[in-house]
């Protein structure tokens, strides 16, 4: 039995679907089931709640020889701690007393670098935590997701630019969901590994910002440009979109410690690239979202 975590989320349901197509008995923990859809709930078990919830994830860890592990984004939590350690502490519990056989978890890249990263060094810290119980374990470490510009999809097409507090002659890596998904697919079907490693996922290229916007111009067929947005600023903007003091701050130390080189420490090996090069996922996924 597999268990997928976030299996309505931007890289859960694509994890889901590889699952099933490998024809492996899949169970889901999903707070809202309904968002599943009904072809996908035929063939799963549901448990319908939250996995920070001790008794949902002791439900659904019985008998489970890998588990995919996802923290949700919660903008509103009251800390890091919280939003990371607090909301897995049940999971690490269930993992023991479960005896579940593999965890692969969404972590990111930075382990050893002495910067505070905000939500970066919070999610390495819930790797610890995991890894601490003694199940092995595989954090899957990205840099920044080239589908995160969908979230301004709309923007880009009103406005012709995107957003980044990031500078933008800055080259690093970025990677795709779907070879995180393929990646973390590959491992849960995997019994043949044990212990705790990272497995850095990198996409095939280090690109800046100015790159990007250089690229999706080329795809979309209409000028689109960077526009570099003060820290400061980033961060009274995500207040007002309602995250909370240290939730914004966690974001926006993340995204100073990008500009420190926070993605670019990890070296590029082969097993550390992966297929989904960035003008193509704007031909597959931003081209479609942009000009429908």
């Amino acid at each position: 039995m597999i268990v997928i975590t976030t299996p309505s989320g931007r890289i859960g349901r694509q994890v889901l679907d590889l699952v099933l197509a490998a024809d492996e008995p899949v169970r889901v923990v999903v707070r809202e089931p309904a968002r599943l859809p009904a072809a996908v709930r035929e063939r799963v078990e549901v448990v319908p709640g939250s996995h920070g919830d001790a008794r949902v994830v002791e439900e659904a860890f019985a008998g489970a020889d890998a588990v995919f592990w996802v923290v949700p984004p919660n903008p509103r939590a009251a800390g890091l701690d919280a939003a990371y350690l607090d909301f897995s502490r049940p999971a690490c519990e269930a993992f023991v007393r479960r005896g579940v056989g593999r965890v692969v978890g969404v972590s990111a890249l930075g382990r050893g670098l002495p910067l505070n990263a905000g939500l970066v060094t919070a999610s390495l810290a819930m790797d610890d935590l995991i890894a601490a119980t003694g199940v092995p374990y595989r954090a899957l470490t990205m840099p920044s997701f080239m589908d995160n510009l969908l979230d301004q999809a709309a923007v880009i097409r009103d406005q012709g630019v995107f957003f980044s507090p990031v500078h933008g002659d800055l080259k690093a890596p970025v990677c795709a969901t779907r070879d995180i998904a393929a990646v973390a697919a590959g491992l849960l079907l995997d019994r043949g590994w044990s212990g705790r490693a990272d497995v850095p996922v990198l996409g095939p290229e280090d690109l800046s910002g100015e790159d990007m916007a250089r690229i999706m111009s080329e795809v979309l067929g209409r000028p689109v440009g960077l526009r570099h947005v003060p820290m400061a600023a980033f961060t009274a903007m995500l207040a007002e979109q309602g995250w909370s003091e240290a939730m914004a701050q966690g974001m926006a130390d993340m995204m100073e410690a990008k500009n420190q080189g926070l993605d670019n420490a990890e070296p590029r090996t082969p097993q550390a690239g992966t297929p989904t090069g960035f003008r193509q996922w704007c031909e597959d996924e931003l081209r479609p979202a942009v000009l429908g």
